[in-house]
């Protein structure tokens, strides 16, 4: 199995003085991602739940939405020349009758850390793609237990402790206790990796369920969030416009620039409890 982190000697420069010194980085490797033998995308990931990882990206994709869906997940020997393992390539087997994603329209994918996968190019694709509705869920959450949740991700991230480069989703209960977290360099990859445990561990949909995400909330990871059937979504950082409309059209409650005890709420509001009296 792959390493998460690795030691890199660099020149450090402070307050004008020169030294050598290890630093420990996150590690960044690719993973093809095949299904029933035949590829079907590459990510470039932080290696590591791997098969939570290519779970969710079928989760995503609207390939499977049941652990039943999936016969088997497994490293592929032979990937290398020697004949020997990388454990960068995952063959994804699924269940009989469970259709096979098309790869006739260029839907090799390829995905990378900084933006994820590109390959959603219209509010259409999402809608059709999605098992479930989110707009229904009647969960409730309070502004109150929404502020405890970037601390408790943080205090989670252990791998960012030792590289400050990793990017954190967790799932969490409307009573903000903590159900999953997953690091990687990749934020999309993070959330694939927490839905696809939630896959492979039959808890599909997550309707009473909070996705709490380290970065920015981009229209992948909103589409990513309904597709598992999560209904509130919160990041420390900003929305994109496109991600405001598909919350928004979706049902999905969207809270950006969750810190301290300040947010903002993008779409969704009714789900956010009422405020303590005297607040505002």
């Amino acid at each position: 199995m792959g390493r998460v982190t690795a030691r890199r000697r660099v020149l450090r420069l402070r307050d004008g003085a020169e030294s050598y010194r290890p630093d420990t980085l996150a590690v960044e490797e690719p993973m093809e991602i095949r299904v029933g033998g035949r590829p079907l995308t590459v990510t470039m990931r932080t290696p590591g739940d791997d098969f939570d990882l290519a779970a969710g990206f079928l989760v995503s994709e609207g390939v499977v939405h049941a652990a039943d869906h999936v016969a088997g997940i497994r490293y592929c020997a032979g990937a290398t020349a020697d004949g020997g393992n990388t454990y960068n390539v995952v063959d994804v087997a699924l269940a009989p009758g469970v259709p096979a994603p098309d790869t006739s329209l260029e839907r090799n994918f390829y995905t990378t850390s900084s933006c994820g996968l590109c390959g959603k190019a219209s509010l259409d694709a999402v809608r059709t793609s999605a098992a479930w509705s989110v707009a229904e869920v009647p969960l409730r959450i309070s502004p109150e237990r929404l502020t405890t949740l970037p601390d408790r991700l943080r205090a989670a991230q252990k791998v960012f402790d030792s590289t400050g480069g990793l990017h954190a989703a967790g799932l969490f209960t409307a009573d903000g206790e903590p159900l999953c977290l997953r690091e990687d360099v990749g934020r999309h990859n993070a959330v694939d990796k927490v839905v696809g445990h939630a896959l492979r561990s039959g808890l599909l949909p997550l309707r009473e369920t909070v996705l709490m995400v380290s970065g920015r909330a981009s229209f992948e990871l909103v589409q990513k969030a309904v597709t598992a059937g999560i209904p509130v979504l919160a990041a420390v950082s900003a929305p994109s416009s496109l991600a405001v409309d598909l919350a928004t059209e979706s049902g999905l409650t969207l809270v950006g620039f969750l810190r301290g005890a300040s947010m903002n709420v993008y779409a969704g509001a009714e789900r956010l409890q009422p405020l303590p009296a005297g607040r505002s």
